[in-house]
């Protein structure tokens, strides 16, 4: 057969046809199996690769989901030993050990101590208690600070103006018509001193009543000198003017006008030459040497200050500092003395006026200030209503309330909370009625405790957030002692966690102690506490770590603490003479 014979097939002329003796459904299934089993054979490799690759990567996430589907969350786990470990996000998770990962959010798990479930609830007032492993302590950074009576002071921060003392500001008006033949007192701002003459007025009217004082006591008319010695005086002649007059005999048509009280002329009316009316006034003076300042108090803080306060000035006034612009530095020191008895409607706020001394004239008015009000605690009403119950009398009048810092109380919107300590390592969450944020002898925020808390009680301040955060971390801590789930399973909410009491303290210590040597024990007891953690006690956390520091033992609580003993030897070596010399003395 030559080569002009051949007929290349359809699939040697690339597959576009089907062979033509294919009909109906053969020939649909030659064009399916073309296409699936021989074009797209790269990309099945592909995305078999594909999901290998993402079952490997993924194989984590993968038995998370089968966990979370597959497994029911009212099963058992079986836990073994006394720890258990849980999710920090998800604390309803809780496995037996830490090779899976939180099936809700992959998050790896923690561990904790375990409880034993009972039927004891919380004490009253207490909403949370934890233990923390002194390790743990440390790495919070968890401090504790003493309850007890401190002095406190109320301070309201107020932006005010200043203003002239309104008792100490005089108009000088003219009191008979007349023409301003001088001005002494020609410059506004000047100052004057009472008595100084500033204007003279010359008027007809003057000198007729003058001159009738004249004839009157020339006739001897006794009635008649004494009306017009008492017109001359409603006019502003002085007594010693009058008796000038009645002895040289002298009529004089001019009226000296002089000033009221010393001051500064904060505004002058007239000039020479003008004429003026009876009553017309002439010029303004103010005396500086007290000054008002007129500020806002918003209604939230209004609360703090008296109910009422007068212009008088007593004992009862509360005090207050000013500071100015022109002189940051120097604080001006006053009283509050008057409170007005409306809010005002744009600001939402309340005028109370400030009387400050001003003796050198450095506070003039118009001058923006800014006040800080001191207000005992006996003046705030929270605290002064709850007095019997809560702060000595005695101390009260002295300024002293029971107080905690700022920093040791968690406020959740709802309620207020103070963790305090039980035991070293053991805290708990304290419901506490709160007064006022007030201020301490050294600036410090405090709060006034109401009730919750009683002196001498040790409170945590600087880590409380992350000992609350452990609490809110552990599904036993809303409402239970220490731990999260028994060995058999998660614990209901109404069961809670029996916490460890002392006796059960004394006998952990006991049995820890016990593995030591005689000779070991002997001087684990002397020492009793840790020195790096000085409130552990010796076998709280376990069988005591014996190091040699110096070629002396030395016992702290745990590995942890090793380290830290033996990179201040010196230091460890003092704090465990005194803790054997303490225990030694006691004995």
């Amino acid at each position: 057969m030559s080569q002009t014979n051949l007929k290349p097939s359809p699939i040697d002329e690339g597959g576009l046809r089907a062979p033509s003796d294919l009909k109906g459904w053969r020939k649909a299934w030659w064009w399916f199996d073309f296409i699936i089993l021989v074009k797209l054979a790269r990309l099945r490799f592909v995305a078999v690769l594909v999901a290998i690759g993402a079952g490997i990567t993924q194989w984590d996430v993968l038995v998370a989901y089968y966990e979370r589907w597959v497994r029911f969350p009212s099963e058992s786990v079986h836990m073994v030993g006394d720890v258990e470990w849980f999710c920090p996000m998800h604390p309803s998770v809780v496995r037996g050990h830490n090779k899976e990962k939180c099936p809700v959010c992959f998050m790896p798990l923690s561990k904790r101590k375990k409880g034993e479930p009972s039927d004891v609830a919380l004490p009253a007032g207490v909403v949370s208690r934890v233990q923390l492993s002194p390790y743990r302590v440390v790495l919070a950074g968890v401090n504790t600070w003493l309850v007890d009576y401190m002095p406190l002071t109320k301070q309201i921060a107020a932006i005010g103006y200043v203003d002239f003392d309104e008792r100490g500001f005089k108009n000088v008006s003219a009191r008979v018509k007349g023409r301003i033949d001088s001005l002494l007192a020609a410059e506004t701002g000047k100052l004057v001193k009472e008595g100084d003459e500033l204007a003279s007025i010359y008027s007809p009217e003057l000198n007729v009543s003058v001159q009738t004082l004249v004839d009157a006591s020339k006739r001897n008319n006794a009635d008649l000198v004494k009306s017009s010695r008492h017109r001359l005086q409603l006019l502003g002649i002085s007594d010693d003017q009058i008796e000038n007059i009645l002895k040289t005999g002298e009529v004089n048509s001019h009226l000296r006008i002089r000033s009221p009280i010393s001051g500064h002329i904060v505004k002058k009316y007239v000039r020479e030459g003008q004429y003026v009316e009876e009553g017309m006034p002439l010029y303004d003076v103010a005396d500086l040497g007290t000054v008002w300042i007129q500020a806002q108090v918003y209604e939230d803080e209004f609360r703090f200050l008296p109910a009422e306060q007068h212009g008088d000035v007593s004992p009862e006034h509360l005090t207050v500092t000013a500071t100015t612009r022109a002189f940051p530095d120097e604080p001006f020191h006053g009283i509050l003395s008057f409170i007005y008895p409306h809010v005002d409607q744009e600001t939402r706020s309340v005028t109370v006026r400030f009387e400050i001394a001003n003796p050198s004239h450095k506070l003039r008015p118009g001058t923006t200030a800014e006040v800080l009000i001191d207000v005992p605690p006996a003046r705030v009403g929270a605290i002064a209503s709850t007095v019997p119950l809560s702060v000595p009398r005695e101390r009260l009048e002295r300024g002293e309330v029971l107080a905690v810092p700022e920093g040791s109380v968690i406020d959740t919107g709802r309620q207020k909370i103070v963790y305090r300590q039980v035991v070293p390592g053991e805290f708990e969450g304290v419901l506490v009625r709160l007064g006022p944020r007030m201020l301490g002898a050294d600036g410090v925020t405090f709060y006034p405790v109401l009730s919750g808390l009683e002196p001498g009680d040790r409170i945590v301040t600087s880590g409380s957030f992350l000992v609350d955060a452990e609490t809110r971390l552990n599904p036993a801590a809303g409402s239970m002692y220490v731990g999260g789930s028994s060995g058999g399973g998660a614990l209901s909410p109404s069961k809670a966690v029996r916490p460890s009491t002392p006796e059960d303290t004394v006998e952990k210590i006991d049995l820890a102690l016990a593995k030591l040597s005689p000779e070991d024990r002997k001087l684990a007891r002397s020492q009793t506490f840790c020195p790096v953690l000085t409130d552990s006690l010796l076998g709280s956390m376990g069988v005591p770590i014996k190091i040699m520091i110096k070629d002396q033992p030395v016992f702290v609580c745990c590995n942890g603490c090793s380290k830290s003993a033996a990179n201040n030897a010196d230091v460890t070596l003092k704090k465990v003479a005194v803790l054997r010399a303490g225990r030694s003395k006691a004995k």
